[in-house]
């Protein structure tokens, strides 16, 4: 085991994960680079089993990424690093303690915090820790750098980062719109890294052998010239070579998609892009309380071309639990993008992120929060605890059902013409018959499912034909009913 003076860690989520914010750290160390390296972990490790891999790297400086997925199980690595390691020094940073900072229990364990951007004052504080003079302050306002003097970090991806796990990437940061449940409410504008250096690192990956490119940008058609020439690099990938095929992932701003840019994303072939699409309400009265500027006819307009005249693949996200929001309200926005054609919604339940503006509404809404993370929403003066519960359940189930692909044919009958009214009422009928929202195994939810329609008054033998055609398991199947491979998309959606 290699000792390095200074480690940085983090908790992914999953394995195939890669953080970006470490290797952005590990690139702008400067002369500390050669005494850094990083070690990623997965949530769910043993606490002991971390803390002695860390320690076998002999640090004297570990500075740790956290967010609001990792803060619990950070925190208890922390807690035994300064009870087995003293004289290591801890450098918190990340979204999780970059606000409401001196409440937290993680902060009083560690040493020293970085809120905001860390580009430059963490390499900064490691080598006064190092080398004195000994900081006095405990926690440090990270300073912005101007882009151009950001170093990029994407050849600290590895061969096995390529060949195994999502690279995330960014042709800019920063948001300069105000929605209030989100962190990036606080940026003044968005900032883009200079273009041709961007590009440059993209090519340096793709040559590698990366294919698979997640971009991480809040609002990447912004600026729809910047967005030309990122797709278009893109395009010229695949045109070069179609049967090597590079795959995109961008999160769009809704309402603002002009014809260059539909132009572009028409010519692309099915599998190489995935569009995000946060439309969280279509209630224009939420919209106005959340401070959520958008022009609902023009993005249900996007929504719909990009159904019905491009191949990309759409992700939109609808948020559950909003200040101002009843069920009735919700239900119609998760309807209206029903029938428009995404291939995926995703159903969130609204958290209340430290540092959010969201926190304003709490008292005349009745906002109550779970005090752990994720700090999801418990109720509302319009959604009472027991309705909360029953949309969890019902998020749970449609990623399992809708989301996952693998019931593609299944769902639209499961939908009919009241997909919310419909689908709520399979939530509920399968939590009483499971009393679980997890670790469903796939053939039992696939006979779950065949029973529902039955219940429905759909004939045994047609609700089990209807099922096997999306689900080539064993089932009470007549034998002439074909099982149907997956669509591609599931293919990737297993694989994110």
């Amino acid at each position: 085991m290699r000792r390095m003076t200074i480690l940085l860690s983090t908790l992914n989520a999953r394995y195939t994960h890669a953080s970006l914010g470490l290797r952005y750290l590990l690139a702008n160390m400067g002369p500390l680079a050669a005494q850094t390296s990083i070690h990623e972990f997965v949530i769910g490790a043993k606490t002991a089993d971390l803390v002695e891999r860390i320690l076998a790297h002999q640090p004297r400086i570990v500075g740790f990424g956290v967010y609001i997925w990792n803060v619990e199980e950070t925190t208890r690595i922390v807690a035994m690093l300064k009870r087995v390691a003293p004289h290591v020094t801890i450098v918190l940073g990340g979204p999780e303690v970059s606000y409401e900072t001196g409440e937290q229990e993680i902060v009083k364990l560690a040493d020293y915090v970085v809120t905001g951007w860390g580009d430059v004052t963490f390499p900064k504080l490691c080598g006064e820790i190092l080398n004195g003079p000994k900081p006095l302050m405990k926690v440090h306002a990270g300073v912005q750098p101007p882009m151009a003097e950001v170093t990029l970090p994407y050849a600290l991806y590895s061969d096995e980062d390529i060949a195994h796990r999502t690279l995330y990437v960014e042709a800019s940061r920063g948001c300069p719109f105000k929605c209030e449940f989100c962190l990036s409410s606080l940026d003044k504008t968005a900032w883009p890294f200079p273009l041709d250096a961007f590009l440059e690192q993209m090519e340096g990956l793709h040559a590698r052998g990366a294919r698979l490119f997640k971009f991480v940008d809040r609002t990447f058609n912004l600026n729809v010239k910047t967005s030309l020439r990122i797709m278009q690099f893109f395009l010229d990938k695949l045109e070069a070579n179609p049967d090597d095929p590079v795959y995109a992932h961008f999160e769009l701003v809704p309402d603002h998609l002009p014809e260059a840019l539909k132009e572009f994303i028409a010519r692309f072939p099915p599998g190489a892009l995935q569009f995000e699409i946060g439309i969280q309400s279509f209630n224009p009265e939420v919209q106005a309380l959340v401070s959520r500027r958008q022009d609902n006819a023009k993005a249900a307009d996007n929504i719909r071309w990009l159904c019905e005249q491009s191949q990309a693949h759409l992700h939109v996200d609808l948020i559950a639990g909003l200040p101002g929001e009843d069920v009735a309200s919700f239900a119609r926005g998760f309807d209206q993008l029903v029938k428009l054609g995404a291939q995926e919604i995703q159903f969130g339940i609204l958290k209340r992120l430290r540092g959010t503006p969201i926190i304003r509404h709490t008292g005349p809404f009745a906002m109550v929060y779970d005090p752990y993370p994720p700090y999801t929403v418990l109720a509302t003066n319009l959604i009472d605890f027991a309705t909360m519960q029953r949309l969890v359940r019902f998020a749970r189930y449609w990623d399992l059902v809708a989301n996952s692909g693998r019931f593609a044919n299944t769902t639209r009958v499961l939908l009919g013409e009241a997909p919310f009214d419909n689908f709520m009422a399979f939530s509920d009928w399968i939590y009483s018959r499971t009393d679980a929202t997890h670790r469903i195994a796939l053939e039992k939810l696939a006979k779950l499912v065949q029973e529902w329609l039955q219940l429905r008054g759909m004939g045994r033998l047609d609700a089990a034909a209807l099922v096997a055609s999306d689900y080539a398991g064993k089932l009470d199947t007549p034998a002439q009913a074909p099982a149907v491979a997956a669509p591609a998309r599931q293919a990737r959606h297993l694989a994110a």
